[in-house]
């Protein structure tokens, strides 16, 4: 008879509240490390303005040129702008909430798939009620996990259009209103652009946009943040990770993600110094070193599924939610 997967369920809260408490317990200081970063408005401006660039100087190149310079540059290009809209999301560009919300619109269109202000809906309802399948989107839906299983060409498939399967779980999680005013903007932007750019540059231009976006959440290691973050990689209770990796370098610090949930308004920038700060709550945790070798074990190790995953029933109780401002 064939093994029956599923999450790991739970029914003690997410671990991330009780070391914000015991953080600030024994470091009230690590208070003054929240707030913008100022660099992160020329970064963002400058990595749009790069792949607009390269966009124009690959317009006329032949696919496997376009398809490589995607890889090498656009795929970390845009998980850096991926990073940016988390930045936003957390209203971290700046201190006003709209001109984070347009920030996240402006690092979006190199992106092309209009995924700016979903992204703040569904995470921040992820930082709080981390591990509810009825809200939070970064589980897998059942159907989902069943599906891909342990098969090593299912996942790399799974990777591979993983901005499809993030696209199909939004349409599952009725109870977050995702359609407002900010969302139909975030659309027509994208459309027009998308337009802009094929009517400016030609169809390659665009497809080396779409190539570099599809890698930079998907099959490259860039894309195994995704699995870094909350899959369960080591023996234990532990379900959030850190990577600690040389790709930090280019991922804007991104690798710190329990430093992130316990103090989720410190900006990228600051991010080690928490880490530094406190090394008796963060040099006892399991973290990841490469995310090129948890892309290749991810894919090749049959104990490492969606399914690999602390749920949390029924957190969030019931009815309708949006996420704070």
């Amino acid at each position: 008879m064939a093994e029956t997967l599923d999450f790991r369920r739970v029914d003690y809260p997410e671990p991330h509240r009780e070391r914000t408490r015991r953080l600030l317990a024994a470091h009230p200081e690590a208070k003054l490390l929240q707030g913008p970063e100022p660099w992160s408005m020329p970064i963002l401006l400058g990595v749009v303005g790069l792949q607009l660039a390269l966009a124009w100087v690959l317009r006329d190149q032949s696919f496997w040129v376009v398809l490589l310079v995607a890889w090498v540059v656009g795929a970390v290009a845009d998980h850096a702008l991926w990073v940016l809209i988390h930045e936003a999301t957390h209203n971290l560009i700046v201190r006003t909430p709209w001109v984070n919300s347009l920030s996240a619109l402006v690092a979006n269109l190199p992106i092309v798939f209009p995924g700016a202000i979903a992204f703040r809906r569904y995470h921040l309802l992820h930082h709080a009620w981390q591990g509810d399948p009825e809200i939070d989107a970064d589980l897998a839906a059942p159907a989902e996990a069943r599906l891909v299983g342990r098969s090593t060409v299912r996942k790399t498939l799974w990777l591979l259009f993983y901005f499809l399967a993030q696209a199909l779980r939004a349409t599952q999680l009725r109870r977050i209103k995702l359609w407002d005013a900010w969302y139909v903007a975030n659309v027509a932007v994208q459309v027009a652009f998308g337009v802009a750019v094929v009517h400016y540059a030609g169809w390659t231009a665009l497809g080396y946009l779409f190539l570099s976006s599809a890698f930079a959440i998907g099959l490259h290691p860039v894309g195994a943040r995704w699995i870094q973050e909350h899959y369960l990689t080591f023996p234990g209770n532990q379900e959030t990770f850190s990577y600690y990796g040389p790709m930090n370098v280019f991922a804007l610090n991104v690798g710190y993600h329990n430093e992130h949930h316990d103090l989720m308004r410190v900006p990228w920038s600051r991010l080690p110094a928490l880490k530094r700060m406190a090394p008796e709550l963060y040099e006892t945790l399991q973290f990841h070193r490469s995310w090129g070798a948890l892309l290749w074990r991810f894919l090749t190790d049959p104990q490492i599924t969606l399914y690999s995953r602390v749920v949390r029933q029924g957190t969030a109780g019931t009815g309708r939610l949006e996420p704070a401002a």
